[in-house]
C-alpha cells in the first residue's frame, strides 16, 4: 500500500491541478470504487448520487493525514475522499486522451472563474482514478475534527475517514517527544507500535523497515523496554528516511506507485525487499523474517536484538 511519502507526492501533483478547479462533470464507470474494504455492498445508483454531490462543486487545496487523502469542497463541509488503497492511481489527463483500462471514475474539471482565482490549470483536464484491484475509494465525507497530536490539544479539519487516526510525522507540531513516551508505554515490537496508525499515521511496513535500519533498532524489540532516547531516534529517522524518500517522488519499490502524471518514485531502498543483499551500512547480508501477517527487512548486525 502507498505510505505518506507516496500519498504526499501524489496530493503536490494534484494540487497545481484541483486547487481552485470546479468539478463539471462526474462519470463513475465501475461503481465498485464507491465502496469500502469495510462496506463492499453499494447501493443501486450510487455513481450518479456521487455526481450530483460533487457537479458544479469548487475544490480547494488537496489534504492529508498518513495515507489519507481528500480534496476540501468550497462550501467547507464535505471533502472527496481519494483512498489509493493498494492499487489506486490518481491520473491527470486531457479529455481527449484514451482511458487506462482499469479506470474506475473520472472528475471533469474547469479551470477557476474568474482565471487566477487559484493555481489549477487554465484548461479543461480529467482526473482520473485508476485502481487495478479495486482496494481504493472514492466518496463525499463530512469534514470534521480530527486527533489532536500527543501532548496537544489543538485539532484540525480533516476528511472522516482519517478522524481516528494519530498526526503524521509530517504535521506542523508533531511531538516526537510525546510520542515516543506513548510508544514506551506499549510491550509490543517497536515495529507493531510504528505500524499502529493510532500512535503514529502514514508509515506502513516499507517505511518501518527502512526506519528502524536507519535508527538501527530492531523490529522485533519490545517498545516498554526500548530507551526514551532510541524511540526518539527511531521517530527522528522516520521522519528522514520519509522526506528523503519524498524528495526522490516516493519509493520505486512498486510500479503501481505513480505521480498524477504517470512517473515513478525514484527513492532506493536500504533494506526493504533486499533480502540476501549486503547491508549498504556494513556489507552483512540483509534478512527477511515473518512478522505477523508480513516480513520484516532488517541488519542482523546493525540491528542487534538486545
Amino acid at each position: 500500500m502507498p505510505e505518506l511519502p507516496e500519498v504526499e507526492s501524489v496530493r503536490r501533483g494534484l494540487a497545481r491541478w484541483v486547487t481552485g478547479a470546479r468539478v463539471e462533470g462526474v462519470r463513475v464507470l465501475d461503481e465498485r470504487i464507491l465502496g469500502t474494504t469495510s462496506q463492499r455492498d453499494i447501493p443501486a445508483g450510487a455513481g450518479r448520487v456521487l455526481a450530483a454531490e460533487v457537479d458544479g462543486a469548487g475544490l480547494l487545496a488537496p489534504e492529508r493525514r498518513g495515507k489519507f487523502l481528500w480534496v476540501p469542497l468550497s462550501d467547507g463541509q464535505r471533502a472527496l475522499a481519494l483512498h489509493l488503497g493498494m492499487s489506486g492511481q490518481l491520473r491527470i489527463h486531457t479529455p481527449d486522451e484514451p482511458l487506462h483500462r482499469h479506470t474506475r471514475a473520472v472528475f471533469e474539471l474547469a479551470p477557476p472563474e474568474p482565471p487566477g482565482q487559484g493555481p489549477a490549470a487554465e484548461e479543461r483536464v480529467e482526473l482520473r482514478f485508476v485502481d487495478q484491484r479495486i482496494f481504493g475509494h472514492v466518496g463525499i465525507e463530512p469534514l470534521v475534527y480530527g486527533r489532536a497530536h500527543w501532548g496537544s490539544a489543538e485539532r484540525r479539519p480533516v476528511g472522516a475517514s482519517a478522524a481516528e487516526i494519530a498526526p503524521d510525522p509530517f504535521e506542523e507540531g508533531f511531538d516526537v517527544a510525546a510520542t515516543a513516551r506513548v510508544m514506551g508505554l506499549r510491550r509490543s515490537p517497536v515495529k507493531a507500535v510504528l505500524l499502529d496508525q493510532g500512535v503514529v499515521s502514514g508509515i506502513g511496513n516499507i517505511y518501518a523497515d527502512e526506519a528502524l535500519h536507519a535508527a538501527g533498532v530492531h523490529p522485533a524489540a519490545l517498545a516498554a523496554r526500548l530507551r526514551p532516547a532510541r524511540l526518539r531516534a527511531v521517530l527522528e529517522a522516520a521522519r528522514s528516511v520519509m522526506a528523503a524518500a519524498l524528495d526522490a517522488g516516493g519509493t520505486s519499490f512498486d510500479a503501481l506507485y505513480v505521480h498524477v502524471n504517470g512517473e515513478s518514485g525514484r527513492y532506493a531502498l536500504n533494506v526493504y525487499g533486499r533480502e540476501g543483499h549486503p547491508c549498504n551500512r556494513c556489507g552483512t547480508p540483509i534478512v527477511r523474517e515473518k512478522f505477523r501477517n508480513r516480513s520484516s527487512h532488517f541488519c542482523p548486525r546493525c540491528q542487534r536484538k538486545r
